[in-house]
């Protein structure tokens, strides 16, 4: 199975993600002011990496680079946490990924597969399927070229377990360099189930010596971190992915769900990893 190399733990948060909103959860950020905040608090409460959709003021998607600078710039100029930019959109414009070229963020988040996406409605108290989220191997080879030529270290993030598999023909075509850094996402429907066995095997599927990190979402969330924080993974929290504190409590901010993940990190043994240390069990330059 692949385990992280240090009995550290990478803390990484989610701040807002993309489709989440404040009608949800009022603590998500939109704002450049905001982002700045929410890391800020994110930071002093444990988490050594950043994972950032960007916003309009309003709470659209925005995938401009100069958005994703001036909350980069925000961020860096409150706390020296290690950013990481997702890549995750249908938006033709964002497809070609110019925050990561332009910017260059140390992380760059990458989907390792195509999926069937699924929304309950609930007005219509029904299920909606009409989304396919396509990512061509073609399409990751040239965002892997990207990343290369920036110097932004790939997430590989894999919605199932076929989508760890992927790594491999990049690994012989030189595009991806061992050791790498995966994300287990859980929870979305059309991906893999949230539960702690569904997260053992896939796990298994991790080359030995790269790291990973499981990203639950919803409130199986808690249960899921505390099954990666004893098979040796990382884990995120973040409003992108739960809003809850295990006892129900709305979260008041992503510093809230970021200080219940250190306590359960610390409850079985293990510390958070720091800015530095984060660095160094991920392979990113100083």
């Amino acid at each position: 199975m692949g385990r992280t190399s240090s009995d550290k733990v990478i803390l990484t948060c989610a701040m807002s993600g993309v489709v989440t909103t404040r009608a949800q959860c009022a603590a998500i950020p939109y704002t450049v002011d905001e982002f700045a905040a929410e890391a800020k608090r994110a930071y002093d409460a444990g988490a050594s990496v950043l994972h950032i959709h960007a916003r309009t003021d309003d709470g659209a998607p925005d995938y401009t680079a100069a958005r994703y600078r001036a909350i980069g710039d925000a961020i860096r100029a409150v706390c020296p946490i290690i950013l990481n930019f997702s890549t995750g959109t249908i938006d033709p414009d964002g497809r070609k990924a110019p925050h990561i070229t332009d910017y260059k963020p140390e992380i760059g988040a990458l989907n390792m597969g195509s999926m069937n996406y699924a929304k309950f409605n609930a007005k219509r108290k029904s299920w909606v399927f009409n989304f396919v989220f396509e990512n061509s191997f073609d399409y990751i080879a040239e965002l892997l070229g990207k990343m290369n030529e920036a110097g932004v270290k790939p997430e590989l993030e894999c919605f199932d377990t076929g989508h760890v598999c992927s790594a491999e023909p990049f690994i012989e075509m030189g595009l991806l360099k061992p050791p790498l850094d995966f994300s287990l996402v859980m929870g979305v429907v059309g991906g893999v189930k949230a539960t702690a066995r569904h997260l053992a095997f896939m796990a298994d599927q991790v080359p030995d010596g790269c790291s990973w990190k499981v990203v639950g979402i919803s409130r199986e969330q808690w249960s899921l971190l505390a099954a990666a924080l004893t098979l040796g993974g990382n884990i995120r929290v973040g409003l992108e992915d739960n809003f809850y504190l295990p006892d129900g409590a709305m979260a008041r901010s992503n510093g809230d769900l970021v200080a219940k993940g250190v306590q359960m990190a610390r409850d079985i043994g293990r510390e958070v990893a720091t800015v530095d240390e984060a660095r160094a069990m991920l392979g990113l330059a100083r």
